[in-house]
């Protein structure tokens, strides 16, 4: 990737409905020139996709946590990834340091229904405790994907 690669992908994610011929005018290409390079770019699997960003609370889920998840002895990520896969309400996870083996962003449509998720998120195998801690208000959210 170069920087003019950069550049495309940087118009794209401000705007993914951006037209080509508004990009080349913006990096300095010609709409088919830009329209080769996102092509070069999405069979590379540089650009993984593209997306409409919808606000959650429109679908209906108002409550969003963080939780700390703490498991007994060791616990694979394969294994942490099977468990969290199987709760619709945790949109995004990640193995950790620190005392928690992982943490866990989850959204549901009310407090039941998180604590409903929490619950069966307890009930894994080889999962010991949990922390979590409930949104009050978003202050920054920047989607790199």
């Amino acid at each position: 990737m170069d920087a003019i690669d950069h550049k495309v992908i940087g118009e794209l994610r401000h705007n993914a409905r951006a037209n080509y011929g508004d990009i080349g005018d913006i990096v300095g290409l010609s709409a088919s020139a830009v329209k080769r390079r996102v092509d070069k770019m999405v069979a590379e699997g540089t650009i993984r996709g593209f997306t409409v960003l919808v606000d959650p609370t429109v679908e209906g889920l108002a409550v969003e946590a963080y939780v700390e998840l703490f498991c007994q002895g060791t616990v694979s990520p394969n294994d942490l990834r099977r468990i969290l896969s199987g709760v619709p309400e945790v949109i995004d996870a990640g193995t950790v340091s620190g005392d928690a083996d992982a943490i866990v962003h989850l959204r549901a449509k009310d407090i039941a229904a998180l604590e409903d998720a929490l619950e069966r998120v307890r009930n894994a195998p080889n999962v010991n405790h949990t922390k979590s801690s409930i949104v009050l208000s978003n202050l920054i959210h920047r989607p790199r994907d």
